[in-house]
């Protein structure tokens, strides 16, 4: 055996062991899948550690710090000093970093709401609009199917709008309720929040079930290749 054929042979024996304990997460909590998953999230972790050092410190902060000129000198020493201050978060002076995370999560929040907003509201609220816009038919297909699509696709997403609307009712006596009519326009948001619900878990359990399809077929050519060599050995 060459050492290429080696080194794929101990691959894969690495990959069936590990299939083998995180499926025995089926007989419950144990040892071995502990193991499995700390190994897991061990390498992503030093996996994420390494493209951050290579990808994002040397090439953006390390190389400009000593090679650059001197705006990008100033603009990396920018840079590196809330980084240094990060790495007290893991000292007893963790309070001194405090402020370097509270850049780091007004950017991740600006960015979350911006991308929510252009990524997510917008292109619904054109995809709603054109859906009951006659001009952006297509004339090759059924017109009355795309109508009828672009109705359900406004009752939808208006019913579901209306559903997370928590409007109450300033009546002196009474408890603060919906508006009966958002009640029960509410409903039918419910019942296409049920659908979108349903479809979201379908598409996950598909994904989960073709991942383990792929891994019972990783498991049978193992078996299978390692019964071959055992039989030509002979």
């Amino acid at each position: 055996m060459t050492t290429a054929n080696l080194l794929d042979f101990i691959g894969l024996a690495l990959g069936f062991l590990l299939t083998i304990l995180v499926f025995s997460y089926l007989l419950g909590d144990n040892p071995f899948f502990r193991l499995a998953i700390h190994i897991f999230i061990g390498v992503a972790a030093a996996y994420v550690a390494l493209v951050t050092v290579n990808n994002v410190l040397i090439p953006r902060l390390i190389v400009p710090l000593f090679q650059g000129g001197s705006g990008e000198r100033l603009l990396s020493i920018l840079l590196f000093i809330p980084s240094l201050f990060l790495i007290f978060k893991v000292t007893p002076l963790r309070k001194a970093g405090n402020w370097s995370v509270a850049i780091l999560v007004g950017i991740g929040a600006a960015a979350a709401v911006g991308g929510a907003i252009t990524g997510t509201l917008f292109p619904q609220i054109l995809g709603t609009i054109n859906s009951v816009d006659p001009a952006a038919y297509d004339v090759t297909n059924n017109r009355w199917n795309q109508i009828i699509n672009g109705i359900i696709i406004v009752l939808g997403t208006l019913t579901t709008l209306i559903y997370f609307h928590f409007g109450t009712q300033d009546i002196p006596g009474r408890q603060d309720k919906r508006l009966p009519i958002i009640e029960k326009i509410s409903q039918a948001g419910k019942v296409f929040l049920a659908i979108t619900f349903g479809a979201l878990y379908a598409g996950v359990f598909l994904t989960a079930l073709a991942a383990l399809v792929e891994r019972l077929s990783f498991l049978w050519d193992f078996l299978n290749k390692i019964g071959f060599q055992l039989f030509s050995s002979f």
